[in-house]
């Protein structure tokens, strides 16, 4: 028997308009999944486990700048495309500074963002961090060609052009991306002395909540075609 939370009642009645007899998809965010059936408003039964892979090869971390808005959407789509940690940045030119009910709120899209994607696991979120701090902790942690920042009218080769890790790596594959109006000339010169190796996503400029969509896409589909270039 499974039994839901409120929040739980809500998005499957409210936003997937289930009833009782549907199924879903309930992760313990750790790698298992089963299919339930609903039978009552809060409770369900487990019918059978999940096995159909559906995790990349690798571990996608997004570093990612927070924009002014949009960043329920950014991380809904990122966790549906394959990411499993978002580490929120609080840059030179961050507006948002998040309450902690916000990153409640996004926790719980994430989740549910996991759910209906089939996905065995739940990604994390990382509690917000100065971009300063995030370089430091780069320095303690040294992983070789596994850290990629996204750059605008900055010479940079495109992502699809770079030697990629293996997909048996064991180590994340880092992208950071930018806030509006881009990181200033500071933050890249520190953030390529520390070990990032700048990108780009293409001849147009994309917005904040675009950008980290696009590059985990491109991420997605090299490791799950097994087309990495080394």
């Amino acid at each position: 028997m499974v039994h839901l939370v409120e929040h739980q009642v809500h998005y499957l009645g409210r936003v997937l308009r289930l009833g009782v007899g549907d199924r879903f998809i309930a992760l313990d965010g750790q790698g298992a999944a089963w299919i339930v059936q609903l039978t009552a408003k809060d409770t369900g039964t487990i019918i059978e486990p999940l096995d159909r892979p559906s995790e990349l090869p690798v571990a996608l971390h997004l570093v990612i700048a927070l924009p002014k808005t949009g960043f329920d959407d950014i991380v809904r789509q990122a966790t549906e495309l394959g990411v499993s940690r978002i580490v929120p940045i609080l840059s030179d030119r961050t507006v948002l500074q998040p309450s902690p009910q916000k990153l409640v709120r996004w926790q719980r899209i994430i989740t549910e963002a996991a759910e209906q994607s089939e996905r065995q696991i739940v990604p994390t979120l990382a509690a917000p961090i100065s971009w300063t701090a995030h370089l430091a902790e780069c320095r303690d942690r040294p992983t070789p060609n596994h850290h990629f920042l996204g750059v605008t009218r900055f010479a940079a080769p495109h992502l699809l052009a770079c030697p990629l890790p293996p997909p048996t790596t064991t180590h994340p594959i880092t992208i950071a991306i930018g806030p509006e109006g881009g990181w200033t000339d500071t933050e890249i010169h520190t953030a390529i002395a520390t070990g990032y190796q700048p990108i780009s996503l293409g001849d147009r400029i994309l917005r904040t909540v675009t950008a980290p969509i696009v590059a985990l896409a491109l991420f997605a589909a090299i490791y799950e075609q097994g087309t990495v270039k080394e």
